[in-house]
């Protein structure tokens, strides 16, 4: 039954671990968290999906305007009977309505240089969200290492610490048998009390890492954030293998800071055509479709006024005779109905209308004139993006060979501090040599310990730099 109880423990205590290690985040998904959830990121790809509407909206230049109009309105006041011709005071509603399409047959080609324009825009756009997920996952594996790097140099303390908490005990028993002086008693103590100190600092530097991971990832739950603890080997040691300028040549051919130049300079060259193509004249075609109805009585009949016949119209200067015409009146109906109004009334127009530029001023002269100096300014651009990548790569070139180098020689410097410490120990352990001399030893070990992780985890760093430099893309990175 004991038997029995003991297993369960043992099952309850791995599956616990089990569910705290899932809890915990590893570097992979920091990264794809970061791609997902990063307000730049965001802010890139709202810019890439402006784009894309721009590429449209273009394209909707190519295409007819259609529009339509109607119109019902009211007058009231002294105002002319449309159907009598009389001023009169009435109340009269009129309704038009018309639909009017227009089309653009030539412009100078400024429609389809928008078009190529705005799929140029949308490339750099999307180019740009490229370099953005670059930086957003070298800034993330940068934190990420340093937590883990905080979490092993606690380890590392710890273990020490627990090398000097025996060390302590034993002293003591040796102080109290009169083997040791007091003084290297002391000396232990004043150790441990440091190491218990450092401890405290490496703890809190954890905690600040952690957070610091944490916001860069918008993750509120400070608390419980926490990541997998464990070493990660370094991948892309290979890369070191091609020389600086075969990274270069592919770094100038993958990067997204020469793309977006680039595009950035073939935008610049559309802007000069695209303002060029107002020299030209333009030529677009029209047509017009109206109607109208009024709520105003018609005529239906006109007959002679007998109360008043005639009227008078004139004077004939040479012999004084009045000229008359019948005096008429007419009879209003009710006005026809709206749909056949609509018909009776409509009508259509069209054609072609042509616009020559003769002057405006210099407008499109100084606009072309403008153009071409942001195209000379792009250019300039690219030319120092290319020398801005050349750098960069050199310079990460060098930080990884010597970020190398670093880690190879603080691996000599450990093992050489392994070993003095444990000479030490043995001379401390037999009375030879005293508590300072261990301590010395034992505090050249832990920073020995501490550089080379470190040093190995800046080396990691600079190898994901390069790599991307080289065309690695951010899923491909290996860590």
């Amino acid at each position: 039954m004991k038997k029995y109880s003991l297993l369960t423990i043992f099952l309850f205590v791995a599956l616990l671990a089990k569910a705290q290690e899932e809890d915990k985040w590893t570097l992979q998904e920091c990264v794809s968290y970061a791609l997902e959830n990063n307000i730049s990121i965001k802010q890139s790809a709202l810019d890439v999906e402006l784009a894309e509407l721009g590429v449209k909206d273009a394209y909707g230049n190519l295409l007819p305007n259609i529009n339509g109009s109607a119109t019902n309105s009211w007058n009231t006041g002294l105002t002319q009977n449309i159907t009598t011709g009389i001023l009169q005071t009435q109340t009269t509603r009129n309704f038009s309505a018309g639909v009017t399409a227009s089309l653009t047959l030539f412009d100078g080609l400024r429609n389809i240089k928008q078009v190529q324009r705005a799929k140029i825009s949308e490339l750099a756009s999307q180019y740009a969200l490229d370099k953005m997920k670059d930086d957003i996952t070298l800034f993330v594996a940068d934190s990420y290492l340093q937590v883990l790097f905080n979490k092993q140099n606690l380890e590392i303390l710890r273990l020490q610490n627990e090398v000097t908490q025996e060390q302590l005990e034993r002293t003591k028993q040796l102080v109290e048998a009169g083997s040791l002086p007091q003084g290297d008693l002391l000396q232990i103590q004043a150790t441990y009390a440091d190491e218990l100190q450092r401890i405290i600092v490496a703890r809190n530097n954890i905690r600040i890492s952690l957070i610091s991971l944490a916001q860069l990832l918008l993750i509120e739950d400070y608390e419980s954030f926490d990541i997998v603890e464990r070493d990660y080997d370094i991948f892309g040691t290979e890369i070191l293998g091609n020389s600086v300028e075969d990274i270069v040549e592919q770094a100038k051919e993958e990067r997204s800071e020469i793309r977006i130049a680039e595009a950035n300079l073939e935008i610049a060259k559309k802007d000069i055509e695209i303002a060029k193509g107002a020299y030209y004249p333009s030529l677009g075609a029209f047509f017009n479709y109206n109607t109208r109805e009024s709520g105003q009585g018609r005529i239906v009949g006109v007959e002679v006024d007998p109360n008043d016949p005639t009227r008078e119209i004139g004077i004939v200067e040479e012999t004084g005779d009045i000229v008359v015409t019948p005096n008429t009146i007419s009879t209003l109906g009710n006005p026809l109905p709206f749909f056949d109004q609509l018909q009776r009334n409509d009508g259509i127009s069209y054609g072609l209308q042509v616009n020559i530029p003769i002057f405006n001023g210099f407008s499109t002269r100084i606009q072309v004139r403008r153009s071409e100096v942001n195209a000379r300014r792009a250019k300039y651009e690219l030319e120092q993006a290319e020398l801005d990548l050349e750098a960069n790569v050199y310079q990460a070139y060098v930080d990884a060979e010597g970020a190398l180098e670093a880690y190879e020689a603080a691996l000599v410097a450990a093992n050489a501090q392994e070993q003095a410490f444990e000479y030490a120990t043995q001379r401390f352990d037999v009375g030879i040599s005293n508590a300072f001399e261990f301590s010395q030893a034992k505090l050249g070990y832990e920073n020995a310990q501490s550089e080379v992780l470190r040093t190995k985890y800046d080396y990691i760093f600079k190898l994901k730099v390069l790599e991307l430099y080289f065309g690695v893309p951010v899923t491909g990175l290996k860590f």
